[in-house]
């Protein structure tokens, strides 16, 4: 049972006690409390497997005295509320700011009604203080799985590690922790990059500029090692003076356009730029305008993600498939499995 959830392993012990007879119908099972200290877990853990089990109709749940083994013909209030709490998957989205985060939104909604669910949905706005109140909120509210879209600014964060660890089912989406063994699904960043790098190399433009925030997330680092990758492959060598690292507070406040612009005027011989994310491309593409450089004729863009602007190429990621594909993994942990993995997704350069 190595990889077995523990809220699955929980309730494994109690089934077998309530079938050799050791707990009948009308005893009391351990609180989570206690179930959480002879388990060595933390009582999210614990009160998952009461509640799952009261789900299945094994257990009741009384408020204020605990929880029993069901009697026959039993009903209460309190399992028809667990039986509702069994339904819901909760969503945790850093932000409504882009046509992705809404595609996004869109279809994990359809892909988890088709699976039988509900969805609670919460907006963090790149918090990840408001990440964490979420995933303890969800978690203590009877959410059966959690779908997290971690923060622009997450290294390690404490409750998404304890989802881990506790093996409760989730899946990260878009972005990923390293060294965590857990669920998660994203974008082939990578080779995607490296595919768009390569196609302004070989337009023959000899410096490229990236724009890009500072690294701060795997999405992000996973992009700018592919634009070193694509570098790499043509055996040239890098110019770091033509990347422009932006910090995220210079964003979130407004200066990242006229930042962007003075480095731009500072480097006239930059003839193409690949943009890490959208938000960045629109001040990207407004500066150079700002500068009386024609894109694409002065400079070429490319980015990813769709820009509002018909004449910049971008790499399409395809958010419909990372969705199916995450709610599919969250679903089999909720029949049982437990084997973490990170499923990368291809995404199509479309050029303009």
């Amino acid at each position: 049972m190595k990889n077995y959830p523990l809220y699955k392993q929980i309730q494994a012990d109690i089934l077998g006690q309530i079938q050799t007879g050791k707990l009948r119908p009308g005893d009391r099972v351990p609180s989570e409390k206690e179930l959480a200290e002879h388990y060595r877990v933390s009582q999210i853990t614990s009160k998952n497997a009461l509640i799952g089990l009261a789900d299945e109709g094994v257990l009741v749940r009384v408020q204020g005295k605990g929880t029993f083994v069901r009697q026959d013909g039993e009903s209460t209030v309190e399992a028809v509320a667990s039986s509702h709490a069994r339904d819901v998957i909760g969503l945790i989205l850093p932000c409504m700011k882009t046509k992705v985060d809404q595609k996004i939104l869109d279809s994990i909604e359809k892909y988890v009604t088709a699976g039988g669910y509900s969805l609670q949905v919460r907006i963090t706005r790149e918090s990840q203080i408001e990440e964490s109140a979420a995933i303890e909120s969800m978690v203590a509210s009877g959410v059966r799985g959690l779908i997290v879209f971690p923060t622009e600014e997450e290294r390690y964060n404490d409750s998404i590690l304890r989802l881990s660890l506790d093996k409760f089912p989730h899946v990260l989406i878009d972005r990923f922790l390293k060294e965590i063994r857990t669920y998660s699904v994203s974008s082939d960043n990578v080779n995607g990059t490296e595919q768009a790098i390569t196609h302004l190399l070989e337009s023959g433009h000899e410096h490229i500029a990236l724009i890009t925030p500072e690294i701060t997330n795997t999405a992000t680092e996973e992009r700018l090692s592919g634009f070193e990758k694509a570098y790499m492959a043509k055996k040239l060598p890098i110019d770091k003076d033509l990347w422009c690292i932006l910090k995220i507070e210079d964003i979130s406040s407004g200066k990242a356009q006229p930042i962007i612009e003075a480095f731009m005027n500072e480097r006239p011989a930059v003839s193409a730029a690949f943009v890490v994310n959208v938000e960045l491309t629109n001040y990207t593409y407004y500066a150079a305008k700002r500068l009386k450089k024609s894109v694409p004729d002065d400079i070429e863009l490319v980015c990813f993600d769709q820009p509002d602007f018909q004449d910049v190429s971008y790499l399409q990621q395809n958010e419909d498939e990372i969705c199916r594909v995450t709610v599919d993994l969250l679903h089999a942990q909720l029949q049982g499995e437990y084997t973490p993995q990170r499923i990368v997704v291809p995404v199509k350069f479309c050029k303009k």
